[in-house]
């Protein structure tokens, strides 16, 4: 008997009782995440919001706001109207021989951390000749008592094949919930010459660094040549939780990617989300922000569709559990007063991600469309089909629950527009009171979570 079980532990032990380096099998849970696009010119931005501050000496990195459309004939396909020119030089958007020194905000924490890398985008392999995790101290400086070289399959350096992920070996890092964390790139190539775009995300709405020549990965004192409002490459943090730990995806566009929140501030919704989890009784959930600002639920704008694109951002996702689905204003105000895409369009497709979500044994939850009446694109038409849209989230009963993100934010005399301190100025997206108060309109006991007595503020 006793050879017997002796035989059977090893057994277990080979088929992945315990993980690599001998401990045991680790629960991996998204920390983090951002939802990537190929790189795309870069227009003005709104005065006083979004572009993150410039290096001594160097000029303002500009943000892309969401493309307009110009009406379509009835039937017609849209077309896009040109962007405004930029203002000043190009941000950058390509790499030679530098590193990245990227700041992301996280969710949950622990005390083993890893990164996955993306070339998604890319038509080449990306050469990633080193990477470094680390806790941040000022701008662009790291605790240095914090800084983790990373390995791939006990290798420095990686080759991130086209379109394909790569993800780090772990390191010991003791990350606290909510907290940021600073991932350092060298990317020894020249990408600008290798001919493939580099795999990033637009409008972070936080500042990230790029060194001057050279590999600084885990460098204490950082030489920064420019800072950049995007990320680029880095698609995820995880970290090893509990088992009973869970994450919630945030799909959505512009207003869920945090569009016109205060810059370094992490004040995007899902982030105050995350806040009011963390300190919730329960279990630990991550919340991960698969926002595009511009993006739309059928057509292509600003990076893929919502369909086409939601295994790769949503169900995908290390230990995603939840999703969360607020998508659809730009479908509807790009259209202007075409009837096409129609509400019966979006509804059909919102019935596409219930079904794929559910086919995964992920329970996914509608979020209701904000009032946009006063933006550029508002028309009468499209606010018929944002009301429509909403009924359905609210009574289809075909999601598994519903969040009232227009109900928290409008201005109950006036319920087409927001309430004058919940909205940034443009009428579309919230301000950092209004993303304040979607987050605080989340029933925390759709996650199996207790609700705060009193939201955070």
């Amino acid at each position: 008997m006793k050879r017997l079980l002796t035989i059977v532990g090893v057994l277990a032990i080979s088929n992945g009782g315990l993980a690599q380096g001998g401990r045991a099998a680790e629960h991996w849970v998204g920390a983090w995440s951002t939802a990537v696009v190929v790189a795309t010119p870069v227009a003005a931005p709104v005065a006083g919001r979004g572009a993150p501050p410039a290096a001594p000496g160097q000029p303002a990195a500009q943000p892309q706001p969401p493309a307009a459309a110009a009406p379509a004939p009835p039937g017609g396909q849209l077309q896009q109207v040109p962007q405004a020119a930029p203002v000043g030089p190009p941000p950058v958007r390509n790499f030679n021989n530098q590193t990245l020194r990227l700041i992301v905000h996280t969710s949950i924490g622990g005390d083993r951390v890893r990164v996955v890398l993306s070339n998604a985008f890319g038509t080449a392999p990306l050469v990633v000749g080193a990477a470094n995790v680390a806790l941040p101290e000022k701008d662009s400086a790291i605790v240095p008592s914090s800084s983790r070289a990373l390995k791939f399959s006990g290798s420095a350096s990686t080759t991130v094949p086209s379109g394909a992920i790569i993800i780090s070996d772990p390191v010991d890092l003791t990350l606290p919930p909510t907290s940021d964390l600073v991932v350092d790139l060298y990317v020894p190539g020249d990408t600008a010459a290798s001919g493939s775009a580099v795999t990033m995300h637009t409008g972070a709405n936080q500042t990230s660094y790029v060194s001057s020549t050279g590999n600084y990965a885990g460098a204490e004192t950082f030489p920064v040549a420019t800072t950049t409002g995007s990320w680029f490459v880095l698609s995820r943090v995880e970290v090893a939780a509990p088992q009973a730990a869970g994450a919630i995806v945030a799909l959505g566009d512009s207003i869920t990617d945090g569009t016109r929140s205060t810059l370094n501030t992490n004040h995007r919704w899902p982030d105050l989300l995350a806040k009011r989890l963390a300190e919730a009784a329960g279990p630990r959930m991550a919340v991960m922000n698969a926002g595009i600002a511009g993006n739309r639920v059928l057509l292509d704008n600003a990076g893929p569709n919502a369909l086409a694109r939601f295994d790769r951002d949503v169900l995908s996702q290390t230990g995603v559990t939840h999703v969360i689905v607020m998508e659809g204003i730009n479908d509807i105000g790009q259209a202007r007063t075409n009837p096409l895409p129609s509400a019966a369009d979006l509804i059909a497709a919102h019935r596409q991600l219930i079904v794929r979500a559910h086919a995964r044994g992920l329970k996914i939850y509608g979020a209701t469309l904000t009032p946009f009446e006063g933006a550029a694109y508002f028309t009468s038409e499209g606010e018929a089909k944002r009301a429509a849209l909403n009924e359905w989230i609210r009574t289809g009963r075909e999601y598994d629950g519903v969040i009232d993100f227009d109900a928290a934010v409008r201005d109950p005399n006036q319920p087409t527009k927001f309430l004058a301190q919940y909205q940034s100025g443009d009428n579309l997206h919230p301000s950092d009171a209004g993303y304040q108060a979607m987050a605080n309109a989340v029933d925390l006991s759709l996650f199996g979570v207790k609700n705060t007595v009193a939201a955070t503020r």
